[in-house]
């Protein structure tokens, strides 16, 4: 982008955005960890991850290792759904 168009959007005012083209976001939002997977289908490995992945999901407070669990699965989700 030219410097003149990102001045022209940092000028924008979000009243005058059109989402006229975007579809609704779905009303459910993220859900609860427990929804995916049920605790007792849980099985404990080892596995190595990237230092900052694991800074990035601790930083989210307790249970991280659950969120890092849900994004997986919603990873394996998609991946089906892409088959």
């Amino acid at each position: 982008m030219t410097p003149e168009q990102m001045q022209a959007l940092r000028d924008l005012r979000d009243e005058d955005i059109d989402y006229s083209d975007i579809p609704p976001l779905p009303t459910t939002g993220w859900r609860r960890v427990s929804e995916l997977v049920p605790a007792e289908n849980k099985q404990q490995i080892t596995l190595r991850l990237d230092a900052d992945l694991i800074a990035f999901f601790r930083a989210t407070g307790r249970r991280y290792q659950s969120r890092i669990n849900a994004a997986l699965r919603e990873y394996v989700n998609a991946q089906k759904g892409a088959l």
